[in-house]
């Protein structure tokens, strides 16, 4: 399954490569180094939400909540800025990180305690953090004209040729490659998915495991939360609406197996990076909104059927294998 996996994330990125390719026989700035580290820098908030819903998915769980706590903890700290516009930019990134991970902890305690399906939960938690972010705002926006200069600025920042949203970027996607293959709640993430009972005999908490994934994904949308308003300098209800399917869609392309227990950093980095190439290629062509839509939803369903084919050829080569041992 490894050797897969590495086909997989080879074959994506030649895929990625394959359609700059393509759209620069016709406009051949679209594969100028600029353009290129604008379209990375575009992807960096898709590519660390990604790798939070990553940890979750290991786990046979999905987060369906990621964008509305992103908007939640977004309009948190825009409303903290315009209030109080003296506080740290930092501050406030931190601030977000912890609100969103104990927003991830709630959604991971119904599931770890209440046993409810991590489904229910979250389309529950999703419906609530998008009427806290109301109830907070009293329904208002937040502009650029109420944000101060260094919190728009901030990740807008150059340093060695990339925009400090783009560094950020990288620093998770490290900090979470180590994370997965260093760590002992790396392995049990995918050791849960792979067979959450044997799990239990290995000396696995699956609950807590399974609640950490949570508070994983939680902190990164809350960290995306300040990213994002910033980035776009506006904060409302409406921030992110429906980007929970755009997260989804980046892991199952990169890999991600919704069985569990099946992908790699690298898969989810380059699913985002692979929708994130399409989103500003289709525009650059002339290809209508719709039909963005239609493709971007083939290209899901092509890596569905992929990973129930890799799944499918993993299961035969073990019944011979039990065949064979019993021969």
């Amino acid at each position: 399954m490894k050797s897969l996996a590495k086909h997989r994330e080879i074959w994506l990125g030649l895929a990625i490569i394959a359609v700059i390719i393509l759209v620069t026989l016709r406009f051949p700035r679209f594969s100028q180094p600029g353009n290129l580290l604008t379209i990375f820098n575009d992807t960096s908030i898709l590519m660390m939400l990604a790798l939070g819903q990553m940890a979750v998915i290991l786990t046979r769980s999905i987060d369906l909540s990621m964008a509305a706590n992103l908007a939640l903890t977004g309009m948190i700290a825009a409303m903290l800025n315009a209030a109080y516009p003296a506080i740290p930019i930092p501050l406030i990134m931190a601030l977000c990180v912890v609100i969103g991970g104990l927003l991830g902890a709630f959604n991971g305690v119904l599931v770890w305690k209440l046993n409810i399906p991590p489904i229910v939960v979250t389309l529950g938690t999703l419906t609530i953090f998008r009427g806290l972010v109301f109830v907070i705002s009293g329904g208002a926006w937040v502009n650029a004209a109420q944000m101060s200069p260094d919190f728009i600025q901030l990740q807008r920042a150059v340093v060695l040729g990339l925009p400090v949203l783009s560094w950020i970027a990288i620093v998770v996607a490290i900090l979470f490659f180590l994370l997965m293959t260093r760590t002992p709640l790396g392995r049990a993430l995918y050791a849960i998915g792979v067979n959450p009972t044997a799990s239990v005999y290995t000396g696995i908490n699956v609950g807590l495991t399974k609640f950490m994934a949570f508070v994983l994904a939680g902190a990164v949308s809350g960290l995306c939360g300040y990213l994002w308003i910033s980035r776009y300098v506006i904060a409302s209800v409406e921030v992110a609406s429906g980007y929970e399917l755009t997260i989804v869609a980046a892991c199952v392309i990169g890999g991600i197996s919704i069985a569990g227990g099946i992908g790699t950093v690298a898969g989810a980095l380059l699913g985002a990076l692979f929708l994130g190439v399409i989103n500003n290629a289709l525009p650059v062509i002339n290809i209508s909104p719709f039909w963005q839509m239609a493709i971007s939803g083939t290209a899901i369903l092509l890596a569905v059927i992929l990973n129930a084919r890799g799944e499918r050829r993993k299961g035969r080569v073990i019944l011979k294998t039990a065949e064979a041992a019993h021969v």
